[in-house]
């Protein structure tokens, strides 16, 4: 009966070890899309850290942060950041392109931060539960690192028919260089399962929003063409049915919560 037993597919996450400047520079590969989401969320990131702890600089750890889009972002508007990911050479490339030059980069584990308790005022992990077999341990770490009131950001996709057929399937079929099992169902995590782990590890959820392409002319292009467009986006929607952004804050705060 074993011979029978279908293989559990794992996510391949070592691309992120050969792209290289790609990160920044490719439109044939599907890390366009990931600056492209990064554009419509890294604002909206900072924009709720202002709304939620006020202005001024916060301790942040951008956990999974691969070439660093989120982590510049808040380092160039006044953040203390530090960069987590498994990956040296996509570390490289975040570094090279750090114009503030504050980004403390490390290369670690999301399992077992390097970090003591309470040591940050927010925490992000955006793209990256679905790239982990243990979410629940990557959040119960980030927890664990975030001062009371402090800020636990995140992007992941559902796992549903139409983000199987547009997130995997869509991207393998319209986007060059889409390497095999970029993504796997059965990581994707519905928005309910990442709000009961929030919970659990004293994490009270304020905000989800979905998140979806834009359906203009780049998009179609994108199709004709199979690279993205420079100016490829994506929009926020009350409905999460492919991806979905959004933060809890740790207890022992008011209740901030989406405009």
């Amino acid at each position: 009966m074993a011979e029978n037993v279908r293989p559990i597919t794992s996510v391949n996450n070592q691309v992120y070890e050969t792209l290289g400047q790609r990160w920044y520079d490719a439109d044939d590969d599907p890390v366009a899309l990931l600056r492209a989401e990064s554009r419509l969320r890294n604002p909206w990131v900072a924009a709720e850290i202002a709304r939620a702890l006020g202005d001024g600089p916060r301790r942040v750890l951008d956990i999974g942060c691969g070439a660093g889009f989120l982590s510049n972002h808040l380092a160039s508007v006044g953040h203390e950041v530090t960069g987590l990911d498994a990956s040296a050479d996509a570390l490289h490339v975040a570094a090279s392109r750090d114009r503030s030059g504050s980004v403390h980069y490390q290369q670690g584990d999301a399992l077992h931060l390097p970090h003591p308790d309470a040591s940050f005022d927010v925490v992000c992990a955006m793209d990256f539960l679905e790239h982990v077999e243990a979410p629940d341990a990557a959040i119960a770490e980030a927890a664990r690192v975030l001062r009371p009131s402090g800020l636990f950001f995140f992007h992941t996709f559902n796992r549903s028919p139409l983000a199987w057929l547009v997130i995997i399937k869509g991207v393998e079929w319209f986007v060059k260089n889409t390497p095999r099992d970029l993504h796997v169902l059965r990581l994707f995590l519905k928005p309910r399962e990442v709000q009961a782990s929030c919970t659990h590890h004293g994490l009270e959820p304020r905000c989800l929003r979905g998140v979806r392409p834009t359906l203009g002319v780049p998009f179609w292009a994108m199709l004709l063409t199979r690279r993205v467009p420079p100016d490829f986006s994506f929009v926020f929607t009350r409905g999460a049915p492919l991806g979905y952004s959004g933060f809890a804050q740790k207890l022992g705060a008011e209740r901030p919560s989406c405009p």
